[in-house]
């Protein structure tokens, strides 16, 4: 069996729709989502993950309507704001990728006043992706090797650009909901990363069923382009 995996990424896909399927509010899923994201950070980290990517905005979500992103935004300020000093507790260490100059800037100001004040955090960092796409990310990779001097760009040297420069690749991708697509996450650093679907909606998404991922991710036989010895 692998080891476990040292970074997981996941989609949080579902919550609109489990709102839905009650007949309460949009807004009402995404705040259950918050919790079950809150309960898998936990959970990673007391499961030894060292890494894990959550993909809390895209970039494609500024086209929602304007009342709907504003909520949004209000729960992410309202999480760093509530869940900070469990961060801190916890040796949870946060930080982001993405275009976060184009949030609020009061939830930019939350954002920096947590990762400032959970710097020093050990056991796990979290790194929200908002306001994220990965084809601009890989667009911004570039940019930044020209400006660097850069005339012959290198796949170690793309990697070196890129805004999880400081992090490895996942190991292991779940996207709940039902989904079979991994809608602009990650397209550089997915390329030998394990992927697991699942038909629970995000909200109902528990500690169990990351366990379950985490599992059937063991049993896989990873050879990266390899035969097995």
């Amino acid at each position: 069996m692998n080891p476990p995996p040292q970074h997981i990424a996941i989609i949080m896909d579902g919550n609109g729709r489990w709102a839905q399927h009650k007949g309460l509010p949009r807004i009402v899923g995404h705040q259950h989502g918050v919790e079950a994201a809150d309960a898998i950070v936990t959970t990673a980290r007391e499961f030894g993950i060292p890494y894990l990517t959550l993909f809390a905005f895209s970039d494609e979500n500024w086209g929602r309507p304007r009342e709907e992103v504003e909520q949004l935004m209000q729960l992410l300020a309202d999480f760093l704001r509530t869940k900070r000093d469990k961060m801190i507790a916890n040796g949870v260490r946060l930080a982001t990728i993405g275009e976060t100059d184009r949030l609020p800037v009061t939830v930019q100001h939350s954002l920096a006043e947590t990762i400032e004040a959970t710097a020093a955090g050990t056991s796990l960092t979290l790194i929200l992706a908002l306001s994220y796409g990965a084809r601009a990310e890989i667009c911004r990779a570039v940019r930044r090797a020209m400006t660097a001097g850069i005339s012959e760009i290198t796949p170690d040297q793309l990697s070196a650009a890129l805004d999880t420069a400081a992090y490895p690749d996942p190991d292991l991708l779940i996207r709940t909901s039902g989904e079979y697509r991994i809608s602009n996450y990650l397209l550089w650093q997915l390329a030998y990363t394990e992927l697991y679907f699942t038909d629970i909606l995000w909200p109902d998404f528990s500690p169990e069923h990351l366990r379950e991922a985490i599992a059937a991710y063991q049993r896989r036989e990873r050879r990266f382009g390899r035969v097995t010895a």
